[in-house]
């Protein structure tokens, strides 16, 4: 079985969509992301990607209480990243009722804050961050490259026992023209008990399929529900057919 995880990506506490990660290219699709998340949850949805691109910018938490209320108010299992840079940011969202973190940035600037967190709350609640472009890492909501390269960077963490991983294409992000597979297809290969998270250029149930089909452990997809290439009730069907 697959997860489906849609993404609400928050600026100034709006739903919005960037492309390839550029804040200058940014679509606003929604002044609520409560409502939004609300929306997922009736149509049989159970997971959520919350993105703080706030707080990836100004490297510190910002948008803790969106999550507070989401989780507060819903039984969506939210995984939440952006900006959280220090043991406290990641307290934080543990105590506004995030299910998981992502952590991307500071695996690159601080591998021993990264281990110490993964050893304090556990395998099944830490997920590594490792966006890439080129099969370089980037970090800081994509705006600095790190030098390291995609499969060392995971391969370093996943023998540290890392399980969770969401490797996201920043060239796919945002363009609708599908996702990275045979990548995820090579990652899955060299490292056979990773959970991978497919994240960035899913368009269609075909690419889900598709993803389903290489091993991929969820998917994680925003702005092809956002643009209607993919409708809620199509996801409610996979969803219930995975099921």
């Amino acid at each position: 079985m697959m997860r489906i995880i849609p993404a609400i990506d928050i600026i100034e506490g709006k739903c919005v969509r960037l492309s390839q990660g550029d804040y200058n290219k940014k679509t606003i699709y929604s002044s609520n992301p409560f409502e939004m998340a609300q929306r997922f949850e009736d149509h049989g949805i159970g997971f959520l990607h919350l993105v703080d691109l706030d707080g990836a910018k100004s490297s510190k938490i910002i948008n803790h209480k969106i999550l507070e209320q989401i989780a507060l108010k819903t039984a969506l299992n939210v995984d939440f990243g952006g900006g959280l840079k220090s043991i406290e940011d990641v307290k934080v969202a543990f105590e506004s009722g995030a299910s998981q973190v992502t952590l991307g940035s500071i695996a690159v600037s601080n591998p021993k804050i990264f281990i110490d967190l993964f050893e304090k709350y556990g395998v099944d609640k830490i997920i590594l961050g490792a966006d890439f472009l080129n099969n370089k890492i980037k970090t800081n909501g994509w705006l600095n490259d790190s030098g390291n390269d995609l499969m060392d960077f995971l391969e370093y963490y996943i023998s540290k026992g890392i399980k969770y991983v969401i490797p996201t294409d920043i060239s796919k992000d945002g363009m609708l023209k599908g996702p990275s597979t045979e990548i995820y297809k090579d990652v899955l290969k060299s490292f056979k008990d990773v959970c991978l998270i497919a994240s960035g250029g899913i368009s269609s149930i075909e690419d889900l399929e598709e993803l389903k089909e290489a091993g991929c452990e969820g998917a994680i997809l925003g702005k092809a529900i956002y643009e209607n290439k993919i409708r809620l009730k199509s996801l409610m069907n996979f969803i219930e057919q995975e099921c």
